[in-house]
């Protein structure tokens, strides 16, 4: 009696339409949550580099007692592509010392990001504090 229960073991298509229709809908927001999350790794590890070049550069500057007179911006040379730096300087309480803020700037995916350094200086005795 196998005529009997003879039933078919497929698909219908209204089965395989709701399967297209939810992976219509699933795939895009799989793929924007992986190039969110690609973005924010690769802001991470930039923010760090750009941190660490703007110590260094801090350092150089406070070491040599550069910051006074050198030049308030550049780059980081060609080991260092896309990352640049501007310096600025203001009046810190009475005007005995002053605050020297270090902004170091690079692109991620065409959308610019900062990465911001700050110490005090004081020039009058050639000593510095580090906030």
């Amino acid at each position: 009696m196998r005529g009997a229960d003879n039933h078919s073991r497929a698909f219908t298509l209204v089965e395989v339409l709701a399967c297209l229709t939810f992976l219509g809908i699933l795939i895009p927001v799989v793929v924007s949550a992986l190039l969110t999350a690609n973005r924010a790794g690769a802001v991470s590890e930039r923010s760090g580099i750009a941190a660490q070049l703007g110590e260094n550069r801090l350092g150089e500057l406070m070491l040599n007692n550069e910051w006074s007179s050198a030049s308030q911006r550049g780059d980081f040379g060609t080991e260092w592509p896309g990352y640049r730096w501007e310096l600025t300087k203001a009046d810190w309480g009475n005007g005995a010392m002053t605050e020297l803020t270090l902004d170091v700037a690079f692109q991620v995916q065409g959308v610019e990001h900062h990465v911001q350094l700050a110490t005090l200086a004081n020039q009058a005795v050639g000593q510095t504090e580090q906030q």
